[in-house]
């Protein structure tokens, strides 16, 4: 669902739903309640004794039917403290993991629920986590809540995901892998795409042994915009090629190749078939959008291989066809258009290995180029992993956003004011920093 139109909305709104509270609301602990939508997607909501009148609806992460309303248990407590209700559905009731057929309706449907036991709030947040990211990334071109905060999403929209797995995947199995058959799309099964992720990471470990095999692993990480700090406290210097290839390394052997193919079934299921596409595409083109293209030469020159002639091998065999239902699908419920209605502010750890920080220097192209520039702010958290925030970052933000939404002026949202905003809370520790994302090296989306 790409957009609601005012009847619709006031539809969605109106939907009865079943009411299961499980406590008084007038009790010291917080009220918890749960109910079933009428398309059969479940929700649950925690309000606390004192309510503050904002309303937080949570939009989850890929891979769980189950409704949740919060990002973290600790994030969850120190909103419940202060006054804030919780919210949640589970989406998708006929249990397609990429649920954006449904999440923004189920969502909103969820809100109307929940207003119907505590009142009406005056205040709507949507906070949403990875996929859940995107999910409140749509809600934000609704004006069915008041601010959007997004968290680790998948802001620059699913067929760029799509897209960019594919051309990782192309090249660790035409570079890696030659002599095997590797089904990078097209998948019947779960299984199909487990097993997809089990050999390419076979054939990313096996690599590792030589200098070709780590040239070109740099070389496929470009292409999956895959973070170059894995451990340590803070990423290796962009001049030292080898040592950023070895943590790109260790990324890819640490699960993130099982769950990216491992997922893409679920994607498939939902879109009828693949979005995405690299026939035509041209490698060395690509390539050169990449801020990790200086690494990748240094490694190829090191080696003694040739860049120019595995590129152009890339090229020539690349043959995923566009096709239009999926593309159409995924374009009209997975893709923001940057037409925010309300405030949005995002925050992205800048190494996740998941949904690469990149997405949001392609978030906020799209946001510029729908002219909402002024309803966006962004911020980053020095840290790795993906959607690995402290409870004070979530708060802090929310808050932050919150000020926005009531006084129509944003608040301090340099990292400076974030972090001091979080140090005030008493929680944990925060990380914001100053950062700047290079561009996601993606196809366009449309061929």
């Amino acid at each position: 669902m790409k957009r609601l139109q005012a009847g619709a909305l006031a539809a969605v709104l109106a939907l009865p739903a079943a009411l299961v509270p499980a406590a008084a609301h007038a009790s010291a602990d917080p009220a918890h309640y749960t109910g079933t939508l009428p398309d059969g997607a479940t929700w649950i909501a925690d309000v606390p004794a004192r309510w503050n009148g904002t309303l937080i609806l949570f939009s989850h992460g890929f891979g769980s039917l189950a409704p949740a309303n919060r990002p973290s248990e600790a994030a969850g407590q120190a909103l419940l403290d202060r006054g804030y209700a919780l919210a949640g559905s589970s989406y998708d009731p006929d249990g397609s993991l990429w649920a954006l057929g449904s999440a923004v309706r189920d969502q909103i449907a969820t809100g109307a629920a929940v207003s119907k036991i505590i009142g009406r709030p005056r205040t709507t947040l949507a906070l949403g986590q990875s996929m859940g990211g995107l999910v409140s990334a749509e809600l934000a071109e609704t004006r069915a809540v008041d601010g959007v905060l997004t968290t680790c999403g998948i802001v620059g929209g699913g067929v760029d995901l799509n897209n960019y797995q594919l051309n990782a995947g192309h090249a660790i199995a035409t570079l890696l892998a030659p002599s095997q058959d590797i089904r990078l799309t097209g998948y019947t099964s779960a299984l199909d795409g487990i097993v997809a992720g089990a050999q390419l990471a076979q054939a990313v470990n096996d690599a590792q042994a030589t200098p070709a095999g780590r040239a070109r692993i740099a070389l496929a990480s470009a292409f999956l915009n895959q973070s170059s700090w894995f451990s340590g406290d803070a990423p290796p210097p962009r001049r030292d090629a080898a040592a950023r290839e070895v943590q790109q390394y260790q990324w890819l052997t640490s699960g993130v190749l099982g769950f990216i193919f491992s997922g893409r079934y679920s994607i498939e299921q939902a879109a009828g078939g693949d979005s995405a596409w690299n026939k035509g595409l041209d490698y060395a083109r690509l390539l050169r959008r990449s801020a990790n293209l200086g690494q990748v030469k240094t490694l190829y020159r090191q080696a003694g291989l040739n860049l120019k002639a595995d590129l152009a091998e890339l090229t020539a065999t690349a043959d995923k066809r566009v096709e239009p239902g999926p593309l159409a699908w995924m374009t009209r419920t997975s893709e923001p258009t940057g037409r925010l209605a309300v405030p949005t502010l995002t925050i992205h750890t800048i190494s996740d290995q998941l949904v690469p920080v990149e997405h949001e220097n392609e978030y906020a192209a799209a946001v510029r180029a729908a002219r909402r520039t002024p309803l966006l702010r962004q911020a980053y958290v020095h840290r790795i992993g993906h959607c690995n925030f402290t409870a004070s970052e979530y708060v802090a933000s929310l808050q932050a956003l919150e000020k926005r939404v009531k006084t129509r002026h944003w608040p301090g949202t340099s990292a400076e004011s974030l972090n001091k905003a979080a140090a005030s809370l008493s929680l944990d520790s925060s990380a914001f920093v100053r950062y700047r994302p290079a561009p996601l090296v993606v196809q366009p989306s449309h061929p």
